[in-house]
């Protein structure tokens, strides 16, 4: 289990220029918010190499809400920093601290908010329909409650492998990658 931090300890940490701070979600929620400095390492390419430079301060991880982190606990820990730690409460906590967030409005809603909008819109369709031109749109709202109930089971949802394909949530990470990040020298 990685130590924790909390958001003003790790602002003062980052003002002093002791700490490293690293957001491991996606690059499409990090494109839409994200604390500023932080570098972005999605969790899908973490790689111990991205963090050769950091062994000299605290590296710091977060996510959301701070659960993706702690499942990448034992990961982060065989890397071998001197200091590693997890942000309390992920960028939540960070933004409930009132501490200064990016945002850029004009990027897509996270992925799994989309999903949720289509998938109740969908149901809703699909029992209204139902009552309205007949009961075979019942099938509509049963097969979205089946496809969500495979997604719980299985950890893949189809629904937001397509919605991640649509033009809209095409995000291009930074250039070279996340590892770019890291300044040469």
């Amino acid at each position: 289990m990685l130590p924790t931090i909390t958001p003003h300890e790790l602002q003062r940490r980052l003002a002093e220029g002791s700490a490293v701070l690293i957001d491991i979600r996606e690059a499409a929620e990090h494109a839409r918010e994200h604390i500023v400095g932080a570098r972005l390492v999605p969790v899908s390419g973490f790689d111990a190499h991205d963090f050769d430079r950091d062994h000299d301060k605290a590296v710091v991880f977060h996510c959301q809400s701070g659960n993706r982190t702690a499942q990448l606990a034992a990961r982060i820990l065989a890397c071998g920093f001197p200091e590693a730690c997890a942000l309390a409460g992920g960028l939540d906590a960070w933004r409930r601290a009132g501490l200064p967030v990016h945002e850029d409005r004009s990027q897509p809603l996270p992925l799994m908010r989309q999903v949720q909008i289509a998938a109740g819109s969908l149901v809703l369709f699909g029992v209204v329909l139902g009552f309205l031109l007949g009961p075979a749109w019942f099938a509509l709202a049963g097969c979205v409650g089946a496809g969500l109930v495979f997604a719980g089971v299985t950890g893949f949802c189809g629904m937001a492998t397509l919605l991640g394909q649509m033009p809209w949530n095409r995000v291009q990470p930074p250039p070279g990658g996340p590892a770019s990040a890291h300044p040469a020298g």
